[in-house]
This record gives C-alpha cells, structure tokens and sequence, in this order.
C-alpha cells in the first residue's frame, strides 16, 4: 500500500488543507484513496471523507495500542491505491510527559511511511532552510521526503524558499499561496464539523482541490507515496474481534449534525456482534426506531444544537423511557450531555440528574481509566485509555445522583483521585471518549444487553 504521512513544524500550518486537498485532488485524477488522521480528533475525518468517499478513519497508538495501528491502517486502506494520513500538531507533539507516544513521527515510523512537511512560510525567508534542517535531524529514523510551501506571499518569496530547501536537500513537491478562500470554518473545539457545514463544507473542499491540483506535483506525491517497503502488513477484521449473538437486535446509532464524533470501527464492530446498527437523527427524528434494543450516543456539538434538540420533545421522552426500562444506553461526552436534564438551560432528556452548561476552559488530555463498577461495557476493575475534549461542564446537586455511580475513576495530573461519569441501570455515560478497536470485548458486551433487551420487547409486545 503506497502511503504516505502529511506533517508539519506545528498546529496552523496547513495541514487539514493540504492532506485534505491532496485526498480530493489525487481522487478526482483516478486514485482510490484510503483518508487517516493521527491522534482522536473526530472533525479532520470527515472532510476526509467528504474528499475521498470513504470513511475517515483515525490511528492513534495511546488509544488503541501501537501494536493495532498498522493492521487498523490495512484494514482502512483495503481495496485503495494510496493512502494519506494527516499528522496530529507538531511532528513530534505526542502525549504529554512520553517521548512522542502517539505523535505524527510515532504513527509514521509504524507505518514506515514517509512524510511530507507542510511548512506556513509567513514571515520566513532563509530562516526556513534551519528549520527543515531540525526536524530532519532531530529523528533521523523519521523520513522527510519533500516540502509543501503554505502561505507563500509572491514569487520572489517562493524564490527565497526554494533555495532554502535546496540548501538541506529537500524537494519542493509544492508552493501554497496567500488565499482566505482555502480556509475552513472554525470554532471552540476546532473546526466546524462538515456535517454541519453542509454545502459550503463540499464548496470548500472543491476549492482546496482545485488549489493543491493546481500548485502541488501530483506525480511527485505519488512517487514519495511509493517509497515505502515491500511488505504485507497485517489486517484488523472486526469479524474476528467478537462473536456474534443471535437475533439481530436493533441499536440505533445517534448521527446527524448534532452527534458527529464517532469511530468507523465502532459501527464494524457492533455489526459483527450481531446487531442491526440504525442511524438515529436526534434533529429530526421524532422516535427510537422500531425494536431498539440498544441506544448508542456518540459525541458531537450538542450545545450548537441545544434548542432543536431540546424542541424534539417526542425522541427526548422516548430516550428516557427506553433508560427507566433498563435499556441499554452507551453515551460519551455529547451524548452525555444529551442525557443530561438540561443543557444551556433548555431541557434534555433527564435521564441523567445533571445541568450542562458551557465554559470558557477547555478541558483536553488522555486519561488511563479504570471502570469502578459492572455496567453494560465493562466489568469492575477493566482499565482503558481515553481521551477528553470539551469546553462543557457538568453540574450535579449534593445527594441528587438518583443512585447513579461513576463510569471510569483515574488519577489527574495531580495525581488526585478523579470520578467521572455516570452508571445507572442499564446507562453508561462518560465524557470520556473511547476507541472500540481498543476494547471490542466492551463492544460484545453491549450487543449481548442488547441482545436480552431485545428479548424482553418481544415478550412484551
């Protein structure tokens, strides 16, 4: 599988806009290509996927294991010509307090993939030959095949930059112009998701095509693509992660606008279980649909969403009576907050006795966890690494937690114990987002609650 990996000096230098193009640009000449992102941002993928037609799908070895990442990438990048992975902040940048565990530089080296650097050469002339002269040498084990120039201000700027990677040995595969138009919406977590984009999100990545078609060699990126070693790597099959339980039972699935952070394995491997996996819109569907069995909600942008979601009154009664019977309920982070009895000050569901509110903090970072208690994904004492990322907060009054226990405990940065989340009868609700191929037992766990549910609506129809 030629493959190669789009990294830069650090976050802003274009890397969305010229993996995100180069996916678009070598597709619309023919390629099939497989999309990636380093790390668990879930917003990058799906203007991947919007460029490629394929799921975007994320390699990140804190989550998952580094063992996972190679045969998590083949099982992506199956049936594809090529294969573009868009690194994660800088290229060193991995989890804090480790030596690059999980940076762009780990993912590549695991993929034996090269990298292209993507330098923003604002306010730089000669200066740029030292830096691409650093990175080169900090690593020598990570492979810097050629240079795609961001934010070029004339040709005598490009001129000076050419000749400062000329002095390093490093080819220009491509020069970037100053342009406002190749810029995607953004906001407090990023940028905003092309689900909620919409058309403007299919016209930005048409004029990001367009650009990096016209300003970046097509054929040199190929060839650096194929500069990889001759070996099979082995394959991830969700097939052969879990055992199926009979019965199909129905789980819907919360997609649409509002619940747009989710994993492509999660829905492979709930399916592999057994289950019939339905999309569910909390936007605009006004029920769970027939039979649910299981309720899985994903993360998202609730908070952008507060007052339509809060306006469907009809789903929302339907959520909590499916959680009071006892229905099986995996919620994180958006989902959590969809739980919540309010959020913003309009009503949720109510499922769980808390008030979501936003916050100008951001909270961010890997948490190893371990489950406290048995709940419908795991079994006291089971330890998995998540990620966090949300500017919300949750408020529960004293003695109000309707008997709910904590979903995971771990130790902060101060090593202060920390209870998060939330398990009630059949509800397990975290703001703690988890990678599924990490865990697919906690995913067989679920479909076989959702399995004895489903039996339970039959008897009672």
């Amino acid at each position: 599988m030629n493959r190669l990996v789009v990294a830069a000096p650090a976050s802003g230098s274009g890397k969305t806009t010229v993996a995100t193009g180069l996916m678009a640009a070598l597709r619309r000449t023919g390629d099939r290509v497989a999309p990636f992102k380093v790390g668990p941002d879930y917003i990058d993928p799906g203007y991947h996927g919007l460029a490629t037609g394929r799921p975007g799908r994320n390699l990140d070895p804190v989550m998952v294991g580094e063992h996972r990442v190679a045969s998590l990438f083949a099982h992506g990048a199956r049936g594809c010509d090529l294969a573009v992975v868009e690194g994660v902040m800088g290229l060193f940048d991995g989890r804090v307090d480790t030596e690059g565990i999980g940076s762009t530089a780990h993912v590549a080296k695991l993929l034996s993939a090269p990298v292209l650097f993507v330098v923003d050469a604002r306010g730089q002339s000669r200066s740029l030959a030292a830096l691409l002269h650093g990175f080169r040498g900090y690593d020598p084990t990570v492979r810097l095949g050629g240079v795609v120039l961001n934010q070029v201000g004339s040709a005598r700027h490009e001129h000076v930059l050419r000749g400062a990677c000329a002095e390093v040995g490093l080819e220009v595969l491509g020069v970037l112009p100053r342009d406002e138009k190749f810029r995607l919406p953004s906001r407090h977590l990023g940028l905003v998701t092309a689900a909620e984009h919409g058309q403007p999100a299919l016209d930005a990545v048409d004029a990001i095509a367009a650009a990096v078609a016209e300003h970046v060699d097509l054929a040199a990126v190929r060839r650096l693509a194929a500069q990889v070693p001759a070996r099979a790597l082995p394959t991830w099959d969700p097939a052969a992660e879990v055992d199926p339980v009979p019965g199909a039972p129905v789980v819907a699935v919360a997609g649409g606008a509002a619940f747009t952070f989710g994993y492509a394995e999660h829905t492979e491997l709930l399916r592999a279980a057994g289950a019939d996996v339905v999309v569910l819109d909390p936007l605009r569907d006004r029920d769970l649909p027939d039979g649910t069995a299981g309720l899985v909600l994903p993360g998202g942008f609730p908070e952008q969403h507060a007052a339509e979601l809060s306006a469907n009154d009809g789903l929302r009664a339907a959520v909590a009576a499916f959680a009071r019977s006892g229905g099986p309920v995996h919620a994180e982070c958006g989902g959590l907050l969809y739980l919540a009895r309010e959020l913003d000050g309009v009503p949720m569901c109510g499922v769980v006795d808390a008030v979501g509110s936003m916050t100008p903090r951001l909270t961010l970072g890997y948490r190893d966890a371990v489950a406290p208690v048995d709940s419908v994904l795991a079994s006291a004492g089971t330890r998995i690494t998540g990620h966090e990322f949300h500017r919300t907060t949750l408020s529960v009054s004293s003695g109000t937690s309707g008997g709910a226990r904590p979903a995971w405990q771990w130790r902060g940065h101060d090593q202060r114990p920390v209870a998060e989340g939330f398990v009630l009868d059949g509800v397990h609700a975290s703001y703690l987002h988890t990678h599924p191929a990490s865990a697919p037992e906690a995913v067989a766990r679920f479909v076989r609650a959702c399995a004895t549910e489903s039996v339970r609506y039959e008897a009672t129809r």
